[in-house]
């Protein structure tokens, strides 16, 4: 409640990037708020301690934050204004969860790997072969 509205909104997007942690990472995520302000905190040199702590936390996400007028912006301008009568916590920080390894290779790996060194995959069938074949020969 002490919060100034661009702190709340910023907490907003914190709190639901806490929420969807598993989604975001390793993907690039687009913010729409109607709130301008919010993507020139990222730039800004002399921040409260507080959002300092927000932006580290936000760090570890490829996210991008797009600003709408609130009259195009209708479901994020309603969900802002909603008033909830019991009390919920927040917490501003992110849960000590740790990911153990991000392994994403790009589709056309083992097609590289095949053009530049000759050699396949170990350990595949003849299905699976086939399947690798169709596609390489357009390369």
């Amino acid at each position: 409640m002490n919060y100034i509205v661009t702190e709340k909104k910023f907490l907003a997007v914190v709190f639901g990037f806490e929420k969807f942690q598993p989604y975001g990472i390793g993907s690039h995520v687009i913010v729409h708020t109607d709130h301008a302000a919010l993507k020139h905190l990222f730039s800004k040199k002399d921040a409260k301690p507080r959002l300092i702590r927000w932006f580290l936390l936000l760090q570890e996400f490829d996210c991008e934050i797009r600003d709408r007028k609130g009259s195009e912006n209708l479901v994020a301008d309603h969900l802002f204004r909603i008033i909830v009568e019991s009390e919920t916590t927040i917490f501003e920080c992110f849960s000590d969860k740790q990911l153990l390894m991000v392994q994403s290779e790009p589709w056309h790996a083992d097609i590289v790997n095949y053009l530049v060194t000759g050699e396949i995959p170990m350990g595949w069938n003849k299905h699976d072969k086939d399947r690798f074949f169709s596609p390489v020969k357009f390369f």
